[in-house]
């Protein structure tokens, strides 16, 4: 192939690649004119859509986890739906249930009718507060992006993401996840009280006649192609190297590991270095930059891997903390 041939297919590479950029930060820019004083929120949310993952975000009630999905479904243009999570939900309420007919004919036949979870963004609110046996009808969509009814496979939408939201485990008629499910989000966002300047905004803008609405920024497709860019991105080696040690110090027994991992009493699998991985990639594209640094690797430690470890007793009795722990880890990266 001749020189200016390859160099013109390059150009078109990278005006592709600053295009998509480009649109992911409008999509930014939208959910901040919305959501206040949550910017750390609003990027690990944008983060795990733009790596094709879930999200557990996590905080008491009243902190706009809720009004985040919504904004987001809007924001990226997506067939978004909501399901409340209630002690008396069941499975079929959430993937959906075939149904006994009979035509004019007399003939019977049973009809597929599809639940919430076919949607390209899922918002599960309040996950914990159904049984385990809800949560987990989830499993199979969150991993295999497809559900299985009455032994008849039904693929789900492209994309398709879910943004669970939970109370604290501390707060009345909860149920504690299951690890296995919890390792199907790649990410805990956990969402703070907002700051003094944050809520005086929120008072004002969501208290007065007219109230500010986000705006479409993005298209399903224009997503998809970002998700593509983002595991088109380059990793450096000491990005790879970064990601490999950090996760793997974070296991009891592994040979060369921490020794913090004495206060951990299971650690994270493969996954989330595939996770973390991805994330970098991500972060990278939302600040405009091509190729994922050590940095994004430190930022993104805690909320790719803090659900995914569990402490010690002894840890905990002594006071360690996961935050803690995982904190201890990244000084030793760098």
């Amino acid at each position: 192939m001749p020189a200016d041939t390859t160099e013109s297919l390059d150009a078109l590479v990278v005006r592709a690649a600053e295009s998509t950029a480009n649109h992911v930060r409008s999509a930014r820019a939208a959910i901040g004119q919305v959501i206040f004083g949550q910017e750390t929120v609003v990027e690990q949310a944008l983060i795990t859509i733009l790596s094709g993952g879930h999200a557990l975000l996590v905080g008491v009630p009243g902190l706009a986890k809720t009004k985040l999905v919504d904004t987001l479904g809007l924001v990226l243009g997506l067939d978004a739906r909501r399901v409340q999570f209630t002690p008396d939900l069941m499975p079929s309420d959430i993937l959906g249930s075939e149904v006994l007919e009979e035509s004019a004919t007399g003939k019977r036949s049973f009809r597929f009718i599809s639940g919430p979870v076919f949607a390209q963004l899922l918002m599960a609110d309040e996950i914990n507060r159904a049984s385990p046996r809800t949560q987990s009808a989830l499993l199979q969509a969150m991993q295999e992006y497809h559900v299985t009814i009455a032994g008849q496979r039904h693929d789900l939408p492209k994309p398709f993401h879910v943004l669970a939201t939970q109370n604290p485990l501390e707060q009345e008629g909860t149920y504690p996840l299951p690890e296995a499910q919890l390792d199907r989000f790649l990410m805990q966002i956990d969402v703070d009280y907002p700051d003094r300047e944050a809520e005086r905004r929120i008072l004002f803008e969501t208290t007065g006649a007219e109230e500010t609405r986000a705006h479409a920024a993005m298209t399903a497709e224009d997503l998809m192609a970002a998700q593509r860019l983002v595991r088109r991105l380059p990793a450096g080696e000491s990005v790879v190297n970064a990601v490999l040690d950090l996760v793997r110090s974070a296991r009891p027994g592994v040979e060369g590991g921490s020794p913090l991992a004495s206060a951990i009493a299971w650690g994270p699998g493969p996954r989330a270095s595939q996770a973390l991985m991805l994330a970098v990639r991500a972060r990278a594209l939302l600040d405009g930059r091509f190729a994922p640094s050590v940095d994004d690797v430190l930022a993104l430690a805690e909320p790719i891997l803090k659900h995914r470890m569990a402490l010690t007793f002894q840890a905990r009795a002594e006071g360690e903390t996961l935050a803690g722990v995982i904190a201890k880890l990244k000084a030793r990266i760098g």
